[in-house]
């Protein structure tokens, strides 16, 4: 009797342990919302049951960091001011909302974007798998991506900013596994999270190393004019001006005109020797 009580005492700690030990695993699993993320809401189609594929999706997607969840479309009324209340209330700026839906969950995700976009809500993406419904889509949506089957129960979406792809001869996909394929999930989820942009980096480089050569050699161009310039302007001037400055020197101040500039002072003192020798020829 005292072994069987030691024995379940036992196993009720190996059992704690367990329980603890297996608790943080499924939390550790899905990485925390990015808030720089927007938020995402995917809706389901007739009776809640055919559109799994939007929880497989919406799991994806919580598990990289993407706050999102999964409604059935006849919410679409209190999803809508939802939406918007948690994109408004409290921000600066609204969240951006990502809509996401099948069959009759796409005819409303179209349906969900215009009311939300229309409440000055950002609305970047509306993704719809097979809408049975043609659809027109608000321009204030910024794209819309419409997967669908032309030759089944799936219609285009009208819109300005709307790529309608049709997959109606996709291998086996159908109106009820559309919103199951895989290779749709990462390209949704592509959208969602898009890679920095690298052109900032290659823009970088500038031409300016063709531009220095050019600089360089219009350089010497500059001394090589000042010496041709300043020899043939200086001894130029100069004979030209110091022989005829003598003569005209010479009438000017016979005439009683002003004293010249110091130059011509100097050219004249020597003439007046001469003139007193005449001067004294003329009385004798």
């Amino acid at each position: 009797m005292k072994f069987s009580r030691v024995w379940a005492g036992w196993l009720a700690i190996v059992a704690v342990l367990v329980v603890a030990l297996a608790v943080p695993a499924p939390a550790q699993a899905q990485s925390k919302p990015n808030p720089n993320q927007p938020r995402v809401y995917l809706l389901r189609g007739l009776a809640n049951i055919f559109s799994l594929g939007m929880d497989d999706l919406a799991a994806k997607m919580r598990a990289r960091g993407i706050d999102a969840s999964v409604h059935s479309y006849v919410d679409l009324d209190t999803l809508t001011r939802s939406a918007i209340e948690q994109a408004t209330v409290g921000k600066r700026r609204p969240t951006p909302v990502i809509i996401i839906g099948h069959s009759l969950g796409a005819d409303a995700a179209v349906t969900m974007g215009n009311r939300v976009s229309d409440a000055g809500v950002p609305v970047p993406l509306v993704v719809t798998f097979d809408p049975v419904t043609p659809m027109t889509a608000s321009p204030k949506i910024g794209k819309v991506v419409n997967y669908y089957q032309a030759g089944g129960s799936g219609k285009p979406v009208a819109g300005r900013q709307v790529e309608n792809i049709d997959l109606t001869g996709a291998g086996a996909l159908s109106h009820f596994n559309i919103e199951k394929a895989p290779e749709l999930h990462n390209k949704v989820m592509g959208m969602i999270q898009r890679p920095a942009r690298p052109r900032a980096v290659a823009a970088t480089p500038k031409p300016k190393p063709v531009e220095a050569p050019a600089d360089a050699a219009a350089a010497p161009a500059t001394p090589a004019a000042t010496p041709a310039a300043s020899p043939s302007a200086t001894p130029a001037a100069t004979p030209a001006v110091a022989p005829g400055a003598t003569p005209a020197a010479t009438p000017a101040t016979q005439s009683g005109a002003a004293a010249p500039l110091a130059g011509a002072e100097t050219a004249s003192a020597p003439s007046a020797v001469p003139t007193a020798p005449a001067g004294t020829g003329t009385s004798n």
